[in-house]
């Protein structure tokens, strides 16, 4: 587990690219951080928040969305 001190101007998934290369762990990030989200997408400056350790999947599966 890491902590990360927000900039101004600062967003979860801007956060999640640059610390696990891939801004669809976000999700894990608001589960970690109770109250985040309700801060909204842009957060303030100084909030330290918590990045989990998370598993990352070694490869994506695509998914059919139509036909």
């Amino acid at each position: 587990m890491t902590t990360y001190r927000t900039i101004d101007g600062g967003m979860v998934d801007e956060i999640c690219k640059a610390h696990y290369g891939r801004e669809d762990f976000a999700i894990v990030v608001y589960e970690a951080n109770p109250g985040l989200a309700a801060m909204g997408p842009v957060l303030p400056k100084g909030l330290v928040i918590t990045l989990p350790v998370v598993q990352q999947d070694p490869v994506r599966t695509p998914k059919r969305l139509w036909g």
